[in-house]
């Protein structure tokens, strides 16, 4: 870490949270699909048109549960425990409870729960933090983000790969795992509880004068743009090691070397940031992010090696994707860019629609080109397959490249986080 907690800080508990929130996060594209789709059998297409309308409904929800956080901001701690228990049980519906309805409808229904808690929390989590870093002038964003981050990358490990490890434990992996979920999730609501404070910052919509604001326009652009190669590799992840590395049952090992170079690589990206520049550190991970992505393209059955260290080197790049942009964001509303509630309900749509992008294009595709669980993956299965998985993020990245290196809002986005260099 950055540096050690001092007393009052309750950075560790900020760190817990974020992990817990991270779990039920990126890792449930992961293996929500996939386990619908070997247990249930429930179609690739009909999967992925359900996320996305998932997604679409955010586009109304994430806005509205960003002034809904900022109007309860006085009982957020009622409201953060209520929420909080939702998101518990749907994610014990999705994989402790055998759908009582048709698996389809049982997906969409414990999912949509999930998301939505899922979307409050980080929203009113995120938005606590600039309140936090900002009554704290000697913490500042980037050392927050540092630890928050890397909590959430620590829990993005566990919940990677815990089905795998629980394995061994119980017949039925998904079930525990959605126990110690539930479990972890309430241990770390009563460890944030003394943090929760009102902000102070008005409560009227003010979604148009945020997005008036230059910075916070060009911030929420890379974002998107910068994010959504890692939602097409996390989507179509366990299928490329199942089907075209032909490796099943190292989706583990490799998922937990993927989330660790993240998690370790994390508060080395804000180091990178204090001593290099905020624009400089995000660029050098974007670059290595393109190069990981490329290497994949030419790997086939067997190539385990090979993608192993593809894995470290894209998870160190995620690590940068995790670390500064929140930071950015984070500084930029702390000056006084609008609620930070509905700031972060913004960005967390943003956020969020890269996922349903990915659901909406690249399952389907693999679907259109002949995947199946009932049958052997083909030539055109496989080509479409390495063609979405390496092939696509390259492009989509390349955009976030140029969107950073020719943006005139570059020296804004600096200034924002100008506390990183102090």
């Amino acid at each position: 870490m950055p540096a050690s907690p001092r007393g009052g800080d309750r950075l560790p508990a900020y760190a817990l949270f974020a992990g817990v929130l991270a779990a039920a996060g990126l890792p449930i594209y992961l293996h929500a699909p996939k386990f619908f789709f070997d247990q249930y059998g429930v179609g690739l297409g009909a999967l992925g048109s359900v996320l996305f309308g998932l997604r679409l409904f955010d586009v109304i929800q994430d806005p509205v549960l960003g002034w809904l956080s900022g109007v309860l901001e006085r009982r957020r701690r009622r409201a953060v425990a209520l929420v909080g228990v939702v998101m518990a049980a749907a994610m014990v519906g999705l994989f402790a409870i055998a759908p009582p309805i048709a698996p389809l409808a049982w997906f969409a229904l414990t999912l949509g729960l999930l998301f939505t808690a899922f979307s409050f929390l980080t929203i009113t989590f995120y938005a606590q933090g600039v309140e936090k870093a900002g009554r704290n002038p000697g913490m500042g964003h980037v050392r927050l983000a540092a630890w928050r981050e890397t909590g959430a990358l620590i829990g993005v490990c566990l919940a990677a790969v815990a089905p795998t490890l629980l394995g061994g434990l119980s017949p039925q992996p998904f079930a525990l795992f959605a126990v110690v979920f539930a479990i972890a999730a309430l241990v770390a609501i009563v460890a944030m509880r003394p943090e929760w404070r009102a902000t102070g910052a008005d409560t009227r919509p003010a979604f148009r004068a945020i997005l008036a604001d230059p910075g916070a326009r060009r911030l929420l652009w890379i974002a998107f743009a910068n994010a959504a190669p890692v939602a097409v590799t996390s989507t179509l992840f366990l299928f490329f090691v199942e089907y075209r590395l032909e490796a099943p049952g190292l989706e583990g090992p490799l998922l937990l070397l993927f989330f660790l170079a993240a998690a370790i690589s994390a508060p080395l990206w804000g180091w990178a940031a204090v001593r290099c520049g905020l624009r400089r550190a995000m660029l050098a991970g974007m670059v290595m992010a393109i190069c990981s992505f490329t290497g994949a393209a030419f790997l086939g059955a067997g190539d385990v090696v090979p993608f192993a260290l593809i894995c470290v080197a894209s998870g160190a790049a995620l690590g940068a994707d995790m670390t500064l942009l929140p930071a950015a964001f984070s500084a930029h509303v702390g000056s006084g860019t609008g609620n930070p509630g509905q700031a972060f309900g913004l960005w967390n749509f943003v956020s969020k629609f890269t996922l349903a992008f990915a659901a909406v294009t690249v399952l389907p595709a693999l679907d259109a080109a002949g995947l199946s669980s009932d049958r052997p993956a083909g030539d055109e299965a496989l080509l479409a397959l390495s063609l979405l998985y390496a092939v696509l993020p390259c492009a989509l990245k390349l955009i976030a490249v140029w969107l950073l290196v020719s943006s005139r809002e570059i020296a804004a986005l600096d200034a924002a986080t100008g506390d990183a260099r102090d």
